[in-house]
């Protein structure tokens, strides 16, 4: 069982699609929050954008926690799902 999860995480997004896909996404998310903590101000709309944009995150976040411990687990076999 691999304890250097950061490495684990760095194969997962050369060898893991969906992996990939939603730290790409997770990525572009924290690009936008960073845009929206740099004003000074935000109208309603854009504070209750920020919150969705956070909670999104935070439910990518999850997806790819669940994918790391699945590959931790070594449990390489649901890994290519189709």
């Amino acid at each position: 069982m691999p304890t250097d999860f950061a490495e684990l995480k760095r194969q997962l997004l050369q060898t893991d699609e969906d992996y990939r896909h939603l730290a790409t996404e997770h990525h572009h998310l924290d690009e936008q929050l960073h845009d929206l903590a740099i004003r000074n101000y935000l109208s309603e709309p854009e504070q209750l954008h920020e919150v969705t944009l956070k909670k999104r995150k935070l439910q990518i976040k999850d997806q790819m926690e669940n994918i790391v411990r699945r590959h931790s687990a070594g449990d390489h076999a649901h890994a290519a799902h189709g």
